[in-house]
């Protein structure tokens, strides 16, 4: 009997913020268990820094380069097939629940059901302009400042919905006469910034120590070429935050993560109320990390390792505890949802995918082999495409905008070291220079990004004019959501909370809303 699978994704949560990778502060208990009695993978990457092309790379296996999916704003095709269609194809209901943030007309991409709407905009609001970014509407000092104790927020209000909407799904599948396997995907919001939690939550963290970020913000010259252009557009750039503003941000995460841990110890009961975990697979990740004030960033969008590293555990009852060395990124989960669904390792037949079965590496006596991780960046702040690879202990960050980074992570965890262009580190630097060049045409990527911005530029423009179309799943033209269309900007929209009136003014947001 093919097993269920229950897949629950978060969004922007870095690997080091979990206790099973060290951290000694946040409070989880649900995933603790889910750690603790199934596979954790001990080096898991995103594949592109940024949601929804971490998403679409994820869905399809593929690099976000090979679908054309860049940005925030570019359309996943309909004819790429997804682990959703994968799944149905081998006999799967397949449901989401939540943020899955697709593009363009289809907002199925495989899912049979849809149980919710998205968060976000499914048209080309948010396209970038690498000739002429402009003033970027997203990530801003207020990320920080506005921080700390709310009553509700919008956000809160969705990842409610999400849980509410597949745990009754769950029941549903449980009275239903349709015998064959779940696929289901619960996809939250959180702990995406605003870094804002309920009182429940901040009262978690009362007395215990928070520490500040590992490498404080530094200044501009001490920073990246691409560090530099984030930063800056984001109005952040030799900007220092208090440290008060620092841990009231970081525990106001830290609270949402512990309210997302709540919402997946309710969907873990429900599992075991139908008596559906006897036979579910779990696997729970994150599309990307969160620098969380390291190097004085509080955003994603880069391949250090605090954006990038995201938590990624496998649980099931016949999968042995145990800590997996073989180093995963996202791509590798619709191969591994086939072999979860065959019981063998599962290769591709249709076409070549980048990722691997994650399966074939569980319960290996050994470290298991080396593999290269590839993760790219193709949106906003960049002038060109920005590659990345990790190969054992070393990670290489190339563009032809920018100079080479080379850290090695076994000694250099923090990443504060470029080894580029030193006589000793030479041969790596050149084998990693060859790899990229062999595994991208930089040159004719970069045309194609500009061209698809262009395009939808255009596009966007057009349906501006007169009744602006609702790709959104299930919404007509027009329609009033509470959720964020791109037809105010995203800070009026993200920032507009419910402040708590009980709240004490130290730990209250230290500007309004809005």
């Amino acid at each position: 009997m093919k097993p269920n699978i229950l897949f629950i994704q978060v969004d922007q949560l870095n690997a080091l913020s979990l206790a099973a990778y060290g951290n000694r502060v946040t409070r989880t208990p649900n995933l603790d268990r889910l750690a603790e009695n199934g596979a954790v993978f001990e080096t898991a990457y995103c594949n592109f820094p940024l949601c929804a092309p971490s998403r679409f790379s994820m869905a399809t296996g593929q690099l976000c380069s090979t679908i054309g999916a860049f940005d925030n704003a570019a359309e996943m095709g309909a004819e790429f097939p997804t682990y959703a269609h994968y799944l149905r194809d081998l006999g799967y209901q397949t449901a989401l629940s939540g943020k899955m943030h697709f593009i363009g007309p289809d907002q199925h991409h495989g899912f049979e059901t849809r149980l919710t709407a998205d968060l976000y905009p499914a048209d080309f609001s948010w396209v970038p302009n690498w000739a002429d970014e402009g003033e970027r509407d997203t990530n801003d000092a207020r990320s920080v400042l506005v921080s700390g104790v709310c009553a509700r927020s919008v956000q809160i209000d969705f990842d409610e919905e999400v849980t509410f909407r597949a745990r009754r799904h769950l029941y549903d599948i449980a009275r239903s006469a349709d015998d064959r396997p779940f696929f289901l995907q619960v996809s939250y919001t959180h702990p995406h910034e605003p870094y804002l939690c309920t009182q429940e939550f901040w009262d978690l963290y009362e007395g215990v120590e928070i520490p500040l970020p590992r490498v404080p913000a530094m200044r501009a010259n001490e920073h990246d070429a691409h560090s530099i252009r984030v930063l800056r557009d984001f109005g952040m750039l030799d900007l220092t935050f208090a440290d008060e503003d620092i841990l009231r941000a970081r525990r106001a995460h830290y609270g949402a993560i512990s309210f997302i841990d709540r919402m997946i110890g309710a969907l873990l009961d429900t599992l075991n109320a139908t008596g559906a975990d006897r036979n579910t697979v779990i696997v729970f990740t994150a599309d990307h990390g969160e620098f969380l004030g390291e190097r004085g960033m509080w955003f994603k969008k880069h391949f250090y390792e605090p954006a990038l590293r995201v938590p990624l555990f496998i649980h099931a009852p016949w999968i042995a505890p145990q800590r997996v060395g073989v180093a995963a990124s996202l791509v590798d989960l619709l191969p591994s949802f086939n072999g979860l669904a065959t019981g063998s390792v599962w290769t591709p037949e249709i076409e070549p995918l980048e990722g691997d079965d994650l399966t074939a590496f569980l319960d290996l006596p050994g470290p298991g082999p080396e593999r290269t991780i590839r993760a790219e960046y193709l949106a906003e702040s960049a002038l060109a495409p920005i590659f990345m690879l990790r190969r054992g202990r070393w990670k290489y960050i190339a563009s032809s905008a920018d100079p080479a980074l080379l850290f090695d992570l076994e000694s250099d965890p923090d990443e504060l070291h470029n080894l580029a262009g030193r006589p000793e580190h030479a041969g790596i630097e050149a084998a990693f220079r060859e790899a990229v060049a062999t595994g991208w045409d930089e040159a004719a990527l970069t045309e194609r990004i500009l061209l698809s911005q262009r395009r939808r530029a255009l596009i966007l423009r057009a349906q501006m004019k007169g009744l602006r179309p609702r790709w959104n799943h299930g919404e007509a033209p027009g329609e009033k959501v509470a959720w964020y269309r791109g037809e105010q900007g995203y800070n009026e929209w993200a920032f507009d909370f419910l402040p708590d009136p009980a709240v004490p003014q130290e730990i209250a947001p230290r500007q309004g809303a809005g």
